[in-house]
């Protein structure tokens, strides 16, 4: 690839694109909260909020200087990240804390560039991130579920024209947005229930002497916030 390639590629991902229509928008926001409403949608697309919810584990770990030994992803929709380091401290209560606020994070993230019309920019950006996961993967359905992800990432920034990547980019931050509230009123059913006590809550509990009720209520209120914020971002408001 010569440098007038290169830099044709350049300015691809890091130009902007035209707003798509706000029909568009709204019908991306659909078909997000569709797939994440009904339980049979929700027991497949699920997944994708693993791989944000375990991929914030593994990144927070990593910058706060512990070792990131590896990400599994279970079909269950279930997933787990191992680091090592010192048991305790701010690194620690950083990553245990970065599982259920990633997802949202990552959409209200999205939302901002989608705002600035970075569509291009999304998709690669996105490409890029889940290839670094792969690598870390330690278990075949995980690495079968990041690939796909990345693939569709991929085969959408590389093959489609502006109006398909602006539909799949619009609507895969809807969904990370809508996607980030669930598993926050999920958690707090099963511990509600007496399940869960292991929960990524408990062990902050463990690590900061602060009750469970109010790390859930801070995974709520990022939720709840990113989701008001990026949808204001989404829609033009």
């Amino acid at each position: 690839m010569n440098s007038t390639a290169i830099g044709d590629l350049w300015d691809r991902v890091t130009g902007s694109q035209p707003d798509p229509s706000l029909w568009l928008v709204a019908a991306t926001a659909a078909v997000a909260l569709a797939a994440v409403l009904p339980h049979a949608a929700w027991r497949l697309s699920r997944n994708a909020v693993t791989i944000a919810h375990e991929g914030g584990h593994g990144l927070v770990a990593l910058l706060s200087g512990r070792r990131l030994d590896g990400i599994r992803l279970h079909s269950d929709t279930s997933g787990l990240t191992v680091s090592r380091g010192k048991p305790t401290g701010i690194g620690m209560i950083l990553t245990a804390a970065a599982g259920y606020t990633a997802p949202s994070l990552i959409g209200l993230g999205g939302a901002w560039l989608l705002a600035a019309g970075h569509i291009t920019a999304l998709l690669w950006g996105a490409v890029v991130l889940l290839t670094a996961m792969l690598v870390m993967i330690r278990n075949a359905y995980g690495v079968l579920t990041v690939l796909v992800a990345g693939a569709a990432f991929f085969l959408v920034s590389w093959l489609t024209g502006p109006a398909v990547q602006a539909a799949f980019a619009y609507g895969v931050v809807w969904f990370l947005l809508l996607g980030g509230v669930r598993p926050v009123f999920e958690l707090q059913g099963k511990r509600r229930r007496g399940g869960a006590p292991d929960s990524d809550a408990d062990q902050l509990a463990r690590l900061t002497n602060v009750p469970p009720v109010l790390w859930l209520l801070l995974f709520h209120v990022v939720s709840l916030s990113s989701l008001i914020g990026g949808g204001r971002w989404l829609l033009g408001m």
